[in-house]
């Protein structure tokens, strides 16, 4: 089990890569007070496999709390638990300028007003600070910019692993699907419906595939769709998507879509990338 601390600044970032970890399938918790740290501990390990990447969300808002973290996490590690402390930090300038746009109060905040606050935290944060395994600071981060510097440390873009795909085969006659980012319609190539051995088989048999790929229309719309996923896929990750989903849609779902969606898949799979495949109307007719 990998445990994740994700301490730092208020204003710094915290809650965006705690949302980014979860989509890259953490499970997560915000706002743990240290001294819990180890009865949760104990109680992922009582269901062991179920949690295998826990993030752990731990800063000023605990108050005085936060200096038993080095401790809790001194005792994971020698409970054999791989644990690193990622540290958000900002300028004090950032931080400032990001609590006036938020018109959100600084959790130390008092008399002594917002930056007297944020240079309290500094201080009382320095030893996570030093001590973290990894720091990121985000004054000039976008978004995007903050999710690459993520997946470089947990999920390296290298591999595909970042993004998952699911390639889905559809039915125009039973709706378009809500949840696609690109579609596309294969009902421009012949229809094995209307081939009286092919007609109540699906583009999971080989026959109908040997069919559909017997055209050459049919070959050449797969490698141009091969060259436009190569294309565009990584830009996606590079643009910090998490998921796309990719339909692929005939008449009834069953013949053409299917085919080309296990074509399309098996394409994405030698390709390293996560893939999953779904035939959202076979079976419905």
């Amino acid at each position: 089990m990998q445990y994740t601390i994700v301490t730092g600044m208020s204003g710094s970032g915290k809650t965006k890569v705690i949302r980014y970890l979860e989509d890259m399938g953490y499970f997560c918790i915000d706002n743990m007070p240290p001294v819990l740290i180890p009865k949760f501990s104990e109680m992922l390990s009582a269901v062991n496999g179920n949690f295998n990447n826990v993030a752990l969300v731990i800063d000023i808002r605990v108050g005085n709390m936060i200096n038993e973290l080095l401790k809790q996490i001194d005792e994971l590690k020698k409970k054999g638990y791989d644990c690193t402390l990622l540290y958000l930090d900002a300028s004090d300038e950032t931080l400032v300028k990001r609590y006036k746009e938020t018109r959100r109060s600084h959790p130390l905040e008092g008399e002594g007003g917002l930056l007297e606050a944020i240079r309290t935290e500094r201080g009382m944060l320095s030893a996570l600070f030093n001590d973290a395994d990894y720091v990121i600071d985000t004054s000039d981060l976008t978004a995007a910019q903050l999710l690459s510097k993520l997946k470089e440390i947990y999920a390296p873009a290298s591999t595909g692993q970042s993004l998952k795909i699911n390639v889905m085969a559809f039915g125009y006659k039973y709706g378009m699907p809500l949840d696609a980012d690109l579609v596309f319609d294969v009902r421009c190539f012949p229809n094995p419906f209307y081939i009286d051995e092919l007609k109540r088989l699906t583009g999971n048999d080989k026959a109908v595939q040997d069919y559909v790929m017997s055209f050459p229309t049919a070959v050449e719309f797969m490698k141009k769709l091969e060259d436009l996923m190569s294309f565009m896929i990584p830009l996606y990750i590079e643009e910090g998507k998490i998921s796309l989903t990719i339909a692929i849609g005939c008449t009834g779902g069953k013949h053409r879509s299917v085919t080309m969606t296990n074509k399309l898949a098996d394409y994405l799979k030698s390709e390293n990338y996560d893939v999953n495949v779904s035939y959202r109307d076979l079976g419905k007719e």
